[in-house]
């Protein structure tokens, strides 16, 4: 039986042996808090940050109710995510990071997007994971529309 190379990943702060960013996907299908939380389990990370993101029944103009709402994502926008993820592991020691979200139709209570991070410790895990979705929002393209009670319809990040 041959010697296998072994990485001791118990050392707080060492990068993990293997990729980091665990799960990444745009998806049609309703999106699971258990498989990201669980792609993120790290025997090193003594902190996960998790954030769920949910369709609510208001938005937009004057707080309207929210009667539809879909998402579209643009052809670039799984690259753009994997950007977005290097450069949050390139930014923060993390241990794992996955980050998933819904494109089609929606109603209000699904789940629109699950982001998670682990890393050594709790401060750090919070900080990555904010990152992680504040810049999947602001620079990866999938634009949400929205329809109203009033008839009305807006498209958000377009």
């Amino acid at each position: 039986m041959g010697a296998m190379a072994h990485t001791d990943a118990s050392q707080a702060g060492e990068r993990a042996a293997v990729d980091p960013i665990r799960l990444l996907a745009i998806r049609e299908t309703p999106l699971s808090v258990d498989e990201v939380f669980a792609a993120v389990g790290d025997a090193a990370a003594g902190g996960t940050a998790l954030f769920v993101g949910t369709v609510r029944d208001h938005d937009g103009p004057g707080d309207a109710q929210v009667t539809g709402l879909g998402y579209a994502a643009h052809p670039s926008a799984a690259a753009e995510l994997q950007r977005v993820a290097e450069k949050v592991v390139a930014d923060f020691p993390v241990r794992a990071l996955a980050a998933v979200h819904r494109v089609g139709d929606l109603a209000v209570g699904d789940l629109a997007v699950v982001v998670a991070v682990s890393c050594p410790h709790r401060a750090e895990a919070f900080a990555a994971c904010r990152r992680l979705i504040d810049d999947l929002k602001a620079e990866v393209p999938i634009w949400k529309h929205q329809t109203f009670g009033d008839g009305t319809e807006e498209w958000v990040g377009v």
